[in-house]
């Protein structure tokens, strides 16, 4: 495992995520705090961002884009931020949300994405904040012809969280791949809500989203696939896994799929279940303890969701992130304002 030697060059927040030549930006309580080198613009309405990528972006290099609720604001926070992808162009996003008070607030951030003909996104989400924070996340992504987003949602902590996830496939050869791991303990609410539309034809969306479950915790999934009749050789495929750790935590799960076509591969799938007995057995009797077993197997089943991030770096220092989670060193976290991961 890589060992990162960050020295950020901003007071607002010290990262560990970042990866070397990332160009960082942040927000702070929904307000862009430096426009210019990273080809980020303020909002309309002055709150959240906009930003565009064009065939002269910075090829390579990935854009950290961290958003902080610090002790300033209290109560309900409301912005929306935008980004597009102009056509034959590729972009590679990290967007991370931290806390840096442990008040109690909500935060209702929207993301709208275009991706248009040929432009390509690799977008990674971190979401990481305090036991008693409530964070509300609308995404829609409208994907052009032979377009492609790659987009994993990582839910590492919070209080409260609830994701709403809006994809349209709108021209013929468009990708989507949607991979999601949330990790919830104590009395940790997490929501996800997936719906695609195939509205052309010979698109491919592919989801995988999975939880481990610990304490209280309640997590809930839904995914919808929608297949308009004249999106014909549609591929779609979606699968929600849960891993309960605790007898008293709870997964609610609902995949659906509605289809109007009739040349089409389709299918849905979806697990709640606990760890492998068997599995454990085994490692305990080549020596492993039963600790070290259960985060083995809870650190097998999780990393499917990142094996196929693009960035070697990036797909380690989130490996290392779960680790830490999984281990339990999160734990000082839960009467903690700094989420200094």
């Amino acid at each position: 495992m890589v060992n990162y030697i960050y020295t950020p060059q901003s007071d607002y927040f010290k990262c560990r995520v970042p990866l070397r030549e990332t160009l960082q930006a942040f927000v702070v309580d929904g307000t862009l705090q430096q426009e210019g080198s990273t080809g980020l613009k303020k909002g309309k309405s002055g709150k959240g961002y906009e930003i565009s990528f064009g065939k002269d972006s910075p090829s390579g290099k990935i854009l950290q884009i961290i958003s902080i609720r610090s002790h300033n604001t209290d109560g309900t926070l409301e912005y929306g931020n935008s980004i597009s992808v102009e056509e034959n162009s590729e972009a590679s996003l990290l967007l991370c949300s931290h806390t840096f008070t442990m008040n109690g607030f909500q935060t209702k951030e929207k993301l709208d994405i275009n991706i248009s003909q040929c432009g390509r996104l690799n977008l990674v989400i971190m979401q990481n904040e305090h036991d008693r924070s409530h964070h509300n996340t609308s995404i829609n992504i409208e994907i052009g012809r032979d377009a492609i987003c790659k987009l994993h949602l990582v839910t590492l902590h919070g209080g409260k969280i609830d994701n709403k996830i809006n994809i349209s496939l709108n021209g013929k050869g468009g990708e989507c791949n949607l991979h999601g791991l949330y990790l919830a303990g104590g009395n940790q609410e997490i929501s996800n809500c997936v719906n695609i539309y195939h509205n052309a034809g010979e698109c491919k969306s592919n989801q995988l989203f999975k939880g481990i479950l610990d304490g209280n915790a309640v997590t809930r999934f839904s995914g919808t696939i929608y297949v308009e009749k004249d999106a014909q050789k549609t591929e779609a495929y979606q699968a929600n896994n849960n891993l309960l750790s605790s007898d008293n935590a709870t997964a609610y799960t609902k995949p659906h799929l509605e289809i109007y076509a009739d040349d089409v591969k389709c299918s849905h799938g979806a697990t709640v279940g606990s760890l492998d007995e068997d599995e454990l057995f085994y490692m305990r009797s080549r020596g492993i303890s039963l600790e070290e077993a259960k985060l083995l197997q809870q650190q097998a089943f999780a990393n499917a969701t990142i094996e196929d991030l693009a960035n070697p770096e990036l797909r380690e220092r989130l490996t290392s992130l779960i680790e830490s989670r999984l281990r339990g060193e999160f734990s000082e976290c839960q009467n903690c304002d700094r989420h200094c991961c």
